[in-house]
């Protein structure tokens, strides 16, 4: 079981998120505000973080940015998932960080596979470390 916080301003989104992630035995905290986000995530960081571009508080490319200059949280896996499907929307989330891109609307299954194969990777880098 992971810890996963999403970063997740809408209801429509965050809720079957959560349920999916749930069921494939993970334990799944929604936070609606970036900076609010950003602070819980420092405090006591997650094993994977799943953030949305466009969030009240502060933007989720600028917490990836944020989180990839600590030392605590540069090796978590992120997962971008948002609506925001222009290459260069992409492009600039790989360069900050992101270790995955999904687009919204997104297929739970899909979902799913990309936060285990992120998880087992994020496991393999604290091993090397």
């Amino acid at each position: 079981m992971a810890r996963i916080i999403s970063v997740e301003d809408d209801e429509l989104i965050s809720v079957p998120l959560s349920a999916a992630l749930t069921r494939a035995g993970h334990l799944v905290g929604v936070i609606p505000n970036g900076a609010l986000a950003l602070q819980t995530i420092a405090f006591k960081p997650p094993d994977l973080v799943i953030l949305d571009c466009a969030l009240p508080g502060m933007p989720g490319i600028e917490i990836l940015r944020r989180l990839r200059r600590s030392s605590a949280t540069y090796l978590m896996p992120i997962l971008m998932l948002t609506g925001h499907r222009r290459e260069r929307d992409i492009d600039s989330a790989i360069e900050a960080g992101a270790n995955a891109y999904l687009t919204k609307p997104f297929d739970t299954t899909e979902l799913v596979d990309c936060v285990e194969r992120l998880l087992e990777e994020g496991a393999l880098h604290r091993l090397v470390r």
